[in-house]
């Protein structure tokens, strides 16, 4: 008989036991090593993201402000299309929307230029469609209302007259 009882196993099962027991605490560590890090790359893309929403968001704050500010660029334009007026009041109001555009362009507003461009329905709102020759299928032969860009993205269209072939 090897002395083995209940109470004191034999050093081949003590070693067997010790083995399990180091190896079910092994694969603990590694669960709790994966655990923390799925945690910590949940983590650090929850921060990026908030970062880049906070970004997004600050950088798009004044586009609100600057489509409420659109109206009252359009009625200076035509103001300053007026002939006959006073040439010093004409000279204060072009003064005023001069002032006024430099500071929403340096907001971000940018103007979407349609003469000659062709057609681009995520740019453009055909309001008038002119039967021509004179110029090529789609192109665009007026602008009733400048429309703008913020920072790259679409504020407001331009409402434009398009030539269109019979």
């Amino acid at each position: 008989m090897d002395g083995a009882t209940p109470e004191n196993p034999a050093p081949d099962e003590l070693l067997d036991q010790l083995r399990i027991e180091r190896d079910g605490l092994k694969a603990e560590r590694d669960e709790a090593r994966e655990l923390l890090l799925r945690r910590q790359a949940e983590f650090d893309n929850f921060r990026k993201r908030t970062e880049r929403e906070r970004s997004e968001y600050l950088q798009f704050a004044g586009m609100e402000m600057v489509r409420e500010m659109l109206p009252i660029l359009d009625d200076f334009d035509r103001a300053l299309k007026v002939e006959g007026g006073n040439p010093e009041y004409t000279k204060g109001v072009e003064m005023i929307y001069t002032r006024m555009y430099e500071a929403l362009k340096k907001a971000g507003l940018e103007p979407i230029e349609t003469a000659g461009k062709t057609f681009d329905p995520h740019l453009h709102q055909a309001v008038e469609r002119v039967e021509t020759k004179d110029a090529k299928d789609g192109t665009v032969l007026g602008e009733f209302q400048r429309g703008y860009n913020f920072k790259g993205k679409l504020l407001r269209p331009s409402m434009v007259k398009v030539a269109v072939h019979s």
